[in-house]
């Protein structure tokens, strides 16, 4: 059943919100229709991966004439192919035998062989206050901390590629999360150089309004004025719109945003948007309009993926859409060395070929974006480009942002590899035993 509602002036459907898990599969039509061997193959795969898919994505953006080839059903559903052969026999195997015990051994060591958390994520970004270690927090780079509130480690729909998928999955020793935000304003208070709070996740607009004020209204504090930008991370404008629109709350939620512009802050919201047409929907648009209307910034994100984005006319059709609506395109990411890595990710050369591509072909208000951008250990590496120097052949590479601050901007070359997908996998160049940031490891 479905209730109708006034939403600046237009009547607007409000559809019952539902979410799907693993255990839910069998539950969701549109599934009936796939060939059986593939269904059995999401089913093992999605007792690795975490699986989450709300009733809007299966309803108004998957093209299910195209399943399973369709972009936005690989962005949302786990494919056998994401896990190696041993893995996925060992997996059917297990499930054959009902072996429960034996089948949840099994997937904790799958899991913690797929590199979680990396670039040092659980060990050099968490920081210490008082002596103690700050779990939840995270400070990587002088000016921005990140911020994971507890209640926000969900999300409307989980992403098959996301390189946070060890949040969602149940395990308490690679979850990140912190429901004390005392110990986030006792630690910004001590650290006046810090400009910029990330708020993540998961995603912390899966929590109601009353819970997110209760976040962001003690980082409006006199005492924290060094604090200029507030970040919210959060994919809802691509798989729930209505949260911005037509939920119970979205009324409280803009009031919120107008409350923290108001107070002199810069309120971005850091939307990951993986494909043009999630910005489709009427209602999608409606919220970008509605969001826009408090004052609140929108910069778009979304890593390069091998089958769902990985197209250079994809890319400009996103950004141009973007800046029409008024989102500013923000990164182009490398797939992240963690989870399906093998399965989602493109070589150095062929991301570079693909954002060169899309950047001719966008006007000067879309060449914001910054890419193809690695997030590794020592910080954001972006690619600039293939060169000849000296007769040898090389990435031209930079560091955008670094875990040391001296880092950022200097230029550095890599020997060319054409196979190679990770920062970790590249060489240097001209005959240098290590990368300048090797020797302050």
């Amino acid at each position: 059943m479905r209730a109708n509602m006034l939403v600046d002036g237009f009547v607007q459907e409000k559809p019952r919100y539902r979410a799907y898990t693993h255990r839910h599969l069998d539950a969701i039509p549109q599934l009936a229709g796939l060939p059986r061997e593939l269904r059995h193959g999401i089913r093992l795969a999605t007792q690795v991966f975490p699986f989450r898919v709300s009733n809007y994505v299966l309803d108004e953006l998957i093209d299910w004439d195209a399943a399973p080839d369709d972009p936005l059903f690989r962005l949302v559903f786990p494919m056998p192919e994401m896990l190696h052969d041993k893995a996925l026999a060992d997996l059917d195997q297990a499930l054959a035998n009902g072996d429960q015990e034996g089948m949840r051994a099994l997937v904790f060591r799958i899991r913690h062989g797929l590199n979680p958390h990396p670039a040092g994520q659980l060990d050099a970004n968490i920081p210490v206050h008082e002596g103690r270690r700050l779990h939840g927090i995270q400070h990587k780079y002088r000016e921005t901390v990140l911020y994971f509130p507890a209640q926000g480690q969900t999300c409307h729909s989980y992403c098959s590629f996301c390189f946070r998928w060890p949040q969602f999955v149940g395990d308490r020793s690679l979850r990140i999360a912190s429901s004390r935000v005392s110990e986030l304003v006792d630690y910004l208070r001590a650290h006046p150089e810090v400009s910029d709070v990330l708020i993540t996740g998961g995603d912390p607009l899966v929590m109601q309004t009353s819970r997110l004020e209760s976040i962001l209204h003690p980082l409006l504090a006199p005492e924290l004025a060094h604090v200029r930008t507030i970040r919210i991370g959060t994919k809802a404008l691509g798989y729930w719109p209505q949260r911005f629109v037509s939920d119970e709350d979205s009324d409280a939620l803009m009031r919120l945003f107008e409350r923290v512009v108001a107070s002199g802050r810069q309120l971005a919201l850091m939307v990951h948007v993986n494909h043009p047409r999630e910005l489709g929907p009427e209602i999608a648009r409606q919220a970008v309009s509605r969001i826009r209307a408090t004052g609140a910034m929108l910069r778009s994100q979304s890593p390069l993926l091998r089958w769902i984005n990985d197209d250079p006319r994809v890319w400009a059709r996103m950004w141009r859409e973007q800046v029409r609506l008024g989102i500013v395109p923000y990164y182009m990411f490398v797939e992240r060395d963690t989870g399906a890595h093998h399965y989602f990710a493109i070589p150095l050369a062929r991301a570079w070929e693909i954002y060169r591509d899309a950047y001719r072909c966008v006007s000067g208000l879309a060449r914001t974006v910054r890419g193809p951008s690695m997030s590794a250990w020592p910080g954001k590496v972006e690619v600039q480009g293939v060169a000849e120097v000296n007769g040898e052949k090389v990435f031209v590479l930079r560091m955008i942002q670094g875990r040391n601050p001296n880092w950022v901007q200097q230029p550095f070359f890599a020997r060319f590899d054409e196979a190679a997908t990770w920062l970790d996998e590249l060489e240097p160049a001209f005959g240098q035993d290590r990368f300048f940031f090797q020797s302050d490891c």
